[in-house]
Formats: structure tokens, sequence, C-alpha cells
């Protein structure tokens, strides 16, 4: 299925289910989020890596308009749908300020293996502990995504986007498995060096 989308690229990758706080100060980007508020229609945030926009990107609900400044700037809380594919970008769009993109949804297998799930959450744990941060994730191991995980370890943004590529969750554990895999010896070897 392809459909037309407004699109606000920004330099970070939205995962499905995660929940993302914008302040809008552009003119182009107060009248998508107007438009799409009223309209209770999401946009689209595709991800900008050196300067390039990528072919990839998720698409966000509006959750709430949290503040409201003088000057039309707002305060807005979203949460990524899916992942959505780019297959034409239209800059000029009558009487709008955005842009706006032709995309399909391609599909996104959401089932893992549960046992791979529960040894990421055991090394996620364990990174965390090098790294001293306490994160409570509310959920048992086996009800995690890997979607939910990925802004936890880590990632560069170049990372985060390859993430986003993956379209089985299984895949997107491997990927998962062998970034910890490299990270936290490396951790373990600089925590001896101290």
């Amino acid at each position: 299925m392809t459909n037309f989308i407004p699109i606000f690229p920004l330099g970070i990758v939205v995962y499905p289910g995660e929940s993302l706080n914008l302040h809008i100060f552009e003119p182009r980007y107060k009248q998508l989020i107007n438009e799409c508020n009223k309209a209770k229609k999401p946009f689209g945030i595709p991800a900008v890596i050196e300067n390039k926009m990528q072919e990839y990107g998720s698409m966000v609900e509006i959750i709430e308009l949290s503040k409201v400044y003088e000057n039309g700037e707002m305060d807005i809380k979203t949460k990524g749908v899916r992942v959505f594919r780019i297959l034409e970008v239209i800059k000029d769009l009558p009487d709008k300020l955005y842009s706006g993109a032709i995309v399909n949804y391609p599909d996104n297998k959401e089932k893992g293996n549960i046992e791979m799930m529960r040894k990421l959450m055991a090394s996620i744990r364990e990174l965390h502990q090098l790294l001293k941060v306490n994160k409570d994730f509310k959920k048992p191991d086996e009800e995690m995504n890997v979607y939910e995980l990925a802004h936890h370890v880590g990632l560069s943004l170049e990372e985060d986007y390859e993430l986003l590529n993956l379209l089985d969750e299984r895949q997107r554990q491997e990927y998962l498995k062998r970034h910890l895999a490299k990270v936290i010896p490396m951790l373990t070897g600089m925590e001896q060096l101290k």
C-alpha cells in the first residue's frame, strides 16, 4: 500500500512505539502540526544523516499539544506508529510550507525469539551496570522488543538507522546482540584501566 504523507525530516531515528517530545518553531512545521492535529492524521519523520534525508523513517501520531506559545510555537508529544519507506519526495505542495512524500509500509515482522530477548536484557543490564545507569523497563523481559531497547544501548545515529532498516524482529535482536558483544568487553577493559 502506498500513500501520501506530510514529512518532518529530523536528525534522529524514531522507532515504532517510541514516545518523542518536540518543540515546533519553524513556520512550515507549525503549519504541518496544526493541520495534522486538526485532521487527527499522523506525519512522517524520515531520518536525516549528514544533511541527507534517508529513505526510511517512522510515522508518528500526535498524542498531545502540550503547550502553544503566543508566537505559535508549540510543544507536542508524539508516538512512533510504523516504519515507512519513501518512494518519492514532493517538495512543492499547493498552499503548504512543508514537503510531503509518497511512501509505502514494508512488512515488519514483530515476533522475535523470547530466549534471545532474555539474553539481550541480561546484556543490557550488564552494560547499564558498567555505566552506572539505573533503568527500569517496567515490563517482563520476554514482553520487550528491540524498538523499546534501541535507544538504551549506545547506538550511533547511523546504527539507529541501520536498525530501523531491519524489518524482522529476529534480525533486530541479532543486531543488538552483536553491538552489545562489541561494547561490553570494551567498557570492561576501560573499567580495568581505571
